[in-house]
């Protein structure tokens, strides 16, 4: 089979781009996991989990990486700052344009006999070894074409194919040459030398997988987002005039009022399990807690006057970690 008709299908399902590479272990990723451990020994736990990705399956035998590209998607001027644009434009969402394209092409590929293998594969490293963009110092890959606005889709088949020859360089020249800005835009000064990024200090991890209120200092750092972060993105050079957003996502126009962070503080339980958890499944039906801390703080931070009775209003929150946070506000904001 040709990898060529590989490709070309992948095209037609509307990626912007595929590649294919051989099934390896992946010798670099482990190495940068070691050193991530040993720089930040305090986030050990937030990287133990993706030593899985290291070893592939002995039944694997070839890689296929495919990238979507979510610069066309507009942001909600309400949800601006507040919500990351990977997480608003998520392509595991059953409606999406880019799910379908993704369960088109695992069809296509059972068509040829190509059997899709059961394991964890790092995308972001795939993506890079197979040619289709490199790494920013931020640890986001970027396309030629649409900077770090990207979705990675990667499978592991059991077939061997015609493989890409994968480059030796497979970082970003413009970081190369000491660009600092995302360094120095980020809020929690996560990121520190070479391509390197505490993931316990990224205000994106934070705010989904914090497991208690945090620090005084670390929330005030983080502004006022709600659900990821795109602070260094967006200052990056490579992203320049890459954001197209001439489309909009699908539903999420209907879906935005429910994110507001005034709808989120006051949202009851039922809300959020039927209509926000199954959106953002993979933070648990159990983070209700985790919103409305980041809502409050969200509010805080703004120091917009409109929240100020919101905020006073839940110094004695049934939940004890909103009820500290919203005292901090108070005390911050002085009222």
């Amino acid at each position: 089979m040709r990898a060529t008709d590989i490709k070309q299908k992948a095209m037609q399902l509307g990626y912007a781009s595929c590649g294919i590479i051989p099934a390896v272990a992946f010798d670099e990723y482990k190495r940068h996991l070691d050193e991530r451990t040993r720089i930040f020994p305090e986030s050990k736990k937030h990287y133990e989990h993706m030593y899985g990705f290291v070893k592939l399956p002995e039944s694997a035998k070839s890689i296929i990486v495919c990238l979507q590209r979510i610069n066309r998607y507009k942001v909600p001027g309400s949800l601006k700052g507040l919500i990351a644009k990977h997480y608003l434009f998520d392509g595991r969402l059953h409606y999406s344009s880019e799910y379908r394209s993704k369960s088109e092409f695992e069809t296509y590929l059972k068509t040829l006999g190509i059997n899709i293998v059961k394991g964890s594969v790092p995308d972001r490293w795939a993506a890079a070894k197979a040619g289709l963009g490199k790494f920013g110092r931020n640890n986001f890959i970027y396309s030629p074409e649409h900077g770090s606005y990207v979705n990675i889709a990667v499978w592991a088949v059991d077939k061997t194919l015609e493989y890409d020859p994968m480059p030796q360089d497979i970082y970003l020249s413009e970081c190369r040459d000491n660009c600092q800005k995302c360094a120095r835009a980020c809020p929690t000064d996560a990121f520190s030398g070479g391509f390197s990024m505490d993931m316990g200090k990224c205000v994106a991890h934070l705010t989904f997988s914090a497991e208690d209120a945090l620090d005084e200092k670390t929330r005030s750092q983080m502004g006022r987002w709600l659900y990821g972060c795109d602070v260094c993105q967006d200052v990056c050079p490579a992203n320049k005039d890459k954001l197209a957003e001439d489309e909009d996502f699908p539903l999420l126009s209907q879906f935005d009022e429910y994110l507001k962070p005034e709808n989120l503080l006051a949202m009851d339980e039922d809300t959020f399990v039927n209509i926000v958890h199954p959106r953002f499944w993979y933070g648990g039906k159990e983070s209700l807690w985790r919103w409305r801390c980041n809502a409050l703080r969200s509010m805080i931070n703004s120091g917009k006057a409109e929240y100020h009775q919101l905020i006073k209003d839940c110094c004695e929150h049934e939940d004890a970690r909103v009820g500290e946070i919203a005292r901090w506000g108070c005390g911050k904001l002085g009222i």
